[in-house]
């Protein structure tokens, strides 16, 4: 076996948070409680996955960081698109 089944697990896990992260981020319209350097930190932490199996380990694991990745892009996404409606939230009279 040429993979490791705890990387697979560890990836599953981490990768089980992004659409929860992605909903409540959707549905509350906010970014209270978000960070857009850590989500950005955890974008290069997947990338340097994708590059490390590309260039040493070449597996189908890779395709689990790259997955991850795109979660995070996706919240990373919604986080300006929280930040654009918390803005017209400011420039709406009342």
């Amino acid at each position: 076996m040429d993979f490791s089944l705890f990387e697979i697990a560890m990836l599953l896990s981490f990768g089980a948070a992004w659409p929860v992260s992605i909903y409540k981020s959707y549905t509350s319209g906010t970014n209270k409680g978000k960070s857009i350097v850590f989500l950005w930190i955890i974008v290069a932490g997947y990338t340097m996955g994708i590059i490390h199996k590309a260039l040493y380990n070449h597996d189908f694991v890779m395709w689990f960081y790259a997955f991850n990745g795109l979660m995070v892009i996706i919240d990373i996404w919604m986080y300006f698109r929280n930040a654009h409606l918390e803005e017209n939230k400011k420039e709406a009279p009342a």
